[in-house]
């Protein structure tokens, strides 16, 4: 398997565009808004350029950051926002070893995803943002950390949290674990985040 951050660059081939012309439209230098997202320059340059491919954790931060949804970031599109979302009209996307389904429309203050977190570190940050977070287990296990706390969640646990308190997953089950998962859009995309820098990679483990 691709590492997350070392993937050919044809496994997300509308991303790299996407990601510069945001960030443009979004009037956020390189510097600024790696910044933001707890990456270096260098590394969202490399990702921008195609070099490597963002886990799906880092599009969701930096969805966050300039204002729109993972979707956008990948390119798709629809031709009229729905409010009903067909189990047949959910196509999986690979990002970074996490697979995910939108299971909400576009443009919409929440994005609605359904995801497939594998088991391992998938050399994610802990991160803090402006917002809420409404996660429910579906299979398998889930370990939970806000802040100093950590939290074992099995199916049909639930959490919502803050985002500004320090968070991150990991799936506790050889076969991962795949949980239905809401987050709240940020209304300005030059909102000023604070996201906390890389952690250490435990297979399995969150530190």
């Amino acid at each position: 398997m691709s590492s997350p951050e070392t993937g050919p660059a044809d496994e997300l081939p509308v991303v790299a565009p996407q990601l510069r012309a945001l960030r443009r439209q979004a009037a956020l230098t390189l510097e600024a808004a790696a910044r933001a997202a707890g990456l270096s320059p260098a590394h969202l340059s490399r990702l921008e350029t195609g070099q490597r491919q963002p886990s799906l954790p880092m599009l969701l931060a930096l969805a966050r950051i300039y204002g729109t949804t993972v979707s956008e970031l990948l390119g798709e599109t629809v031709a009229d926002r729905e409010s009903v979302v067909r189990s047949a009209d959910m196509e999986p996307t690979a990002a970074g070893g996490w697979t995910y389904w939108q299971a909400g429309a576009p443009g919409r203050g929440m994005q609605a995803l359904r995801l497939h977190v594998p088991f391992g570190s998938q050399g994610d940050i802990v991160r803090v943002h402006p917002g809420e977070e409404w996660l429910y287990v579906l299979t398998g296990r889930l370990r939970l950390r806000l802040g100093d706390t950590t939290h074992r969640l099995a199916p049909g646990d639930s959490a919502h949290f803050d985002s500004l308190t320090p968070h991150r997953i990991a799936a506790l089950d050889p076969a991962g674990v795949e949980l239905l998962f809401v987050h709240t859009l940020l209304q300005s995309p030059t909102a000023a985040l604070c996201l906390g820098g890389p952690t250490p990679s435990h297979t399995g483990e969150m530190p």
